[in-house]
């Protein structure tokens, strides 16, 4: 009788249910594909596995394999036959010495194996199952960087980005887009093993270029803007910029250095909610004063302080 699938869970004929499910559940962990992305032998490996688990783990293909009525495959044995279409135990179909892993199959199966490695769901965000349609190879997850300007990232904007494999693509940056923020697209990583199932994710990381003006806290925007001094002391307006362009900002008389004014809506919108523009205001001393208003304010100075 055969027992090749025993020796591939390091197991004896004589070996109870839960000892093969915990032999298959350890080696199905260290060999499972996702976890060796590209390595052919481990996906052989996880294929041998999984087969041995669906033969063994269930209670009555095992007893037909113990009694040589299936063989490794799970094909019915038929003596003097040899080659052609063989029928499967349990319905379902093959060609002779192959295989197609199925959900749930035996005790304990491939479905739970999956769950107890990532939950209920595969690396990378992807759902390990689609029905019971079976196992899909999934490709690995590429990673990409992306600089981003910074009104970019904080109005919105669409980049094209060049793919290590050559292939172009535009991605979409989010308006509020942050600093190390990653963007997930679904499908456009490394493809599937051997070509079958699907493929990985490519995985973006925004580098979220400096600004020579602004500063940003959250949805809100940081402004450093110079005011001369007479409109500091006489009040007036001064240009200000903003995220979407120069806007006239109304200076009261007598402002002093490093007084904030918020100019409302004019920062970051991210999902409901929008951000202000925080401006403070630094007066600006002329490099080169009336010499009477220069000797006014130095008279006025030396009486504040004598």
């Amino acid at each position: 009788m055969n027992g090749s699938l025993y020796r591939v869970l390091g197991l004896g004929r004589d070996a109870s249910d839960a000892d093969i499910q915990k032999a298959y559940r350890r080696l199905a962990k260290s060999s499972h594909p996702d976890l060796h992305p590209g390595d052919k032998a481990a996906e052989e490996r996880f294929k041998t596995l999984a087969r041995a688990n669906d033969i063994l783990g269930d209670k009555d293909k095992r007893a037909l394999y113990d009694q040589g009525l299936i063989d490794d495959d799970g094909n019915e044995v038929h003596p003097g036959f040899n080659g052609g279409f063989r029928a499967r135990p349990g319905g379902g179909r093959t060609s002779t010495g192959g295989f197609s892993f199925r959900a749930g199959a035996g005790a304990g199966g491939f479905d739970d194996v999956l769950k107890d490695l990532f939950g209920n769901a595969r690396p990378g965000g992807r759902g390990g199952f689609d029905g019971g349609a079976g196992f899909e190879p999934r490709g690995g997850d590429v990673r990409s960087t992306l600089r981003v300007g910074f009104i970019e990232a904080a109005r919105g904007a669409t980049r094209r980005v060049v793919l290590p494999d050559g292939r172009t693509l535009d991605v979409k940056v989010p308006a509020g887009a942050e600093d190390g923020q990653t963007l997930r697209l679904r499908g456009q990583g490394g493809p599937a093993p051997g070509g079958l199932g699907k493929a990985g994710d490519l995985l973006v990381t925004l580098e979220i270029e400096p600004h020579a003006r602004f500063r940003r806290d959250g949805v809100d925007v940081h402004l450093d803007q110079p005011v001369p001094l007479a409109v500091a002391v006489a009040g007036g307006s001064v240009r200000v910029p903003t995220l979407d362009g120069e806007v006239s900002l109304k200076v009261p008389a007598w402002t002093s250095s490093g007084k904030v004014m918020r100019l409302k809506g004019r920062g970051v919108a991210r999902a409901k909610h929008q951000g202000d523009q925080l401006v403070r205001l630094l007066v600006d001393l002329p490099e080169k004063p009336d010499p009477d208003l220069k000797a006014a304010l130095e008279r006025w100075a030396r009486a504040k302080t004598a």
